[in-house]
């Protein structure tokens, strides 16, 4: 019985060794050029960056591991494979921060978060996830040529997030819950000024303001839509909003919490109307 353990367990041993002999490891320079011909002539981005990843696995700490783990992020992102994008870029950035693609793995990041903005009617923490990966290729890479795409994706971003407080503003207005309206689109003006949202946001102010019967606020509202985007449609709105309702669309009071917003941004007008 003895003779006969040993004897499996020396046929085990020469199995495992026959399979090592068959299944050599292969290269890293050639994984590595598998995963670039699969990235580049066949466009199998999820082949590509498991041929990536094996580089990463089996040579770690290698220059081939670095080169690959950022293209196993790259391949992932044009896969749609967004998380494991996001685990790939961060370890890149995690190991080698001074890379010279330190800034493009950073930036894939934000990118990955960003392509998964959902629609306004939707929870938008993705667009916030987006927003502060993508600051960091500001802050960290402020002259690299991802900067800019960068800064194109925040604005973007912060006008989805704008668009989400509108959207819940305009439910509250449209079912009279007018200080929860207010609240919305104060967000807007106070966060979101350079937004394509904000001349509407401040319209809307003076119309929660009207139904209220705050006069004050509401034709300030109006007073700062004017002198701001004087040629803004919500603007006629306001005014006539205003005028009708008994106030002087054109007065605005600078103590308001809208007037000092504006000047905090240095967008108010020097007219007092």
């Amino acid at each position: 019985m003895a003779l006969a353990l040993v004897a499996a367990s020396l046929m085990g041993c020469s199995l495992l060794n026959k399979d090592d002999d068959l299944v050599p490891d292969t290269p890293a320079d050639a994984l590595y050029n598998e995963g670039l011909y699969l990235l580049n002539n066949k466009q199998d981005y999820k082949a590509a960056a498991k041929k990536f990843d094996e580089v990463d696995r089996e040579n770690p700490y290698s220059d081939w591991a670095r080169k690959a783990l950022l293209m196993s992020a790259y391949s992932y992102y044009q896969s749609e494979q967004y998380s494991d994008c996001v685990n790939s870029a961060k370890r890149y950035v995690t190991l080698h921060p001074g890379s010279p693609d330190a800034a493009y793995a950073q930036y894939l990041i934000g990118a990955s978060y960003y392509d998964q903005i959902l629609d306004v009617s939707r929870d938008q923490d993705r667009a916030t996830q987006a927003i502060d990966a993508l600051q960091e290729v500001i802050r960290k890479y402020p002259t690299s040529e991802y900067a800019v795409a960068a800064q194109k994706k925040i604005d973007m971003a912060r006008d989805q997030l704008a668009g989400k407080e509108m959207d819940v503003g305009r439910y509250y207005l449209n079912n009279r819950d007018f200080i929860g309206a207010v609240n919305r689109f104060k967000v807007v003006v106070t966060q979101y000024q350079t937004t394509r949202h904000v001349e509407e946001a401040l319209m809307r102010l003076s119309e929660a303001y009207v139904s209220l019967g705050i006069m004050d606020e509401a034709q300030t509202a109006a007073a700062v839509l004017g002198h701001n985007f004087p040629d803004s449609p919500w603007y006629k709105d306001a005014y006539k909003l205003v005028k009708n309702a008994g106030g002087e669309p054109t007065t605005e009071n600078k103590g308001s919490w809208i007037s000092r917003a504006f000047q905090k941004m240095g967008l108010a007008s020097s007219r007092t109307g």
